[in-house]
């Protein structure tokens, strides 16, 4: 199902339409999925068999896709089963990957691997699409992932074929990018983000959106309310009651752990940690406020809110949340869809393309 809404009337208007798993939009055509190596971490090791979306849950991408660096800071796509947190045991670190020259496609469309270094001297790694628009749109993942998810590719992909430039970078501590990973973190990411649009800004390139996949959703909802000079948002499966999930993930019992203890370790299902959550850090999740960056978001500023209604990682009433404290708001929810809009990728490409380019 479809919602828009409507931000001259306030009621929302419904608009129910069947999501088929493979729509056909007369005004897609997109090429096909890019696989170039030269994109890929030389550190990298060969993803597991199962893996996990952006939010902890297990699938297995079809072999040969491009959808991830299986690092030990990076889940995304590429993850292995976590278990709930422990307390007290070696943490794997990870260096930062060795950076590949650019290449340009078969089709015309330039891709070049960049290094942007944030405010706090770390670099973060890249990838600028030249399609032709001088304007760009920066894509941002979601939790443990990376620029080479699978949606972010699929958005990419879509974008570019329309002639409209984009930039997919990982945030510090994920992917490619230095620095260390941190539960939490939405506002340094946030700072992450600004550090990208400014960059773009020194060299005469305007940002014209930016979209963000789950927990990048927050991220671009939060620098809209801090930040007043992007027009469109868009916030793909973003979660607005950041209290919830995180029993699901550390056990119900988490804050007595975490007041007892000062962290927990969270393992994959061989036992190895990969990543620590410190209490500083789990109660910067808790208390980002989205329903005040929400209503703090500039009223010239549109905010395409996307979720799927079969969503079983962020509920969709989230969406429904975000679409009442924004004012200048547009709201679809995809009927059948997933976290990953894994059946639903070219009806959300269309989606986006269609707010983009309004």
């Amino acid at each position: 199902m479809a919602v828009s809404t409507s931000t001259t009337s306030p009621l929302p208007l419904l608009l129910l339409h069947r999501g088929a798993a493979n729509p056909s939009p007369a005004s897609l055509s997109f090429q096909s999925p890019l696989r170039a190596t030269t994109l890929r971490s030389r550190a990298a090791a060969a993803p597991p068999a199962e893996t996990l979306s952006d939010d902890g849950i297990p699938d297995a991408p079809p072999e040969g896709e491009g959808t991830g660096i299986p690092l030990p800071s990076s889940i995304g796509d590429d993850g292995e089963q976590l278990l709930y947190g422990t307390v007290g045991k070696e943490i794997v670190t990870r260096p930062c990957a060795q950076l590949s020259s650019s290449f340009s496609d078969s089709l015309g469309e330039s891709q070049e691997k960049m290094v942007i270094r944030n405010r706090y001297g770390e670099k973060l790694v890249g990838v600028l699409h030249e399609a032709g628009s001088e304007d760009i749109v920066v894509l941002c993942h979601g939790f443990r992932s990376s620029k080479e998810g699978r949606t972010i590719l699929s958005l990419a992909n879509a974008l570019t074929s329309e002639k409209i430039s984009i930039f997919r970078f990982d945030f510090s501590g994920n992917g490619e990018s230095e620095g260390t990973f941190e539960y939490g973190n939405y506002y340094k990411e946030v700072d992450d983000l600004h550090d990208v649009i400014l960059h773009f800004k020194k060299h005469k390139r305007d940002t014209h959106a930016i979209a963000g996949q789950s927990k990048g959703g927050n991220v671009v909802i939060l620098y809209a309310s801090m930040y007043h000079d992007i027009s469109k948002v868009i916030n793909l499966s973003g979660r607005f009651n950041l209290e919830r999930g995180i029993g699901d993930r550390f056990g119900n019992d988490y804050m007595e752990r975490i007041h007892q203890h000062g962290f927990i370790d969270v393992e994959d299902k061989t036992g190895r940690i990969i990543y620590r959550v410190t209490k500083e850090s789990l109660m910067d999740r808790l208390k980002t406020d989205m329903q005040s960056a929400c209503t703090s978001v500039d009223p010239k500023c549109m905010v395409l809110t996307v979720h799927g209604a079969s969503d079983d990682v962020v509920p969709s009433e989230d969406a429904l949340e975000f679409d009442k404290y924004i004012s200048n708001r547009e709201l679809h929810v995809i009927e059948g869809a997933d976290h990953r809009y894994a059946s639903h990728q070219l009806e959300l490409a269309s989606i986006v393309l269609k707010f983009i380019k309004s």
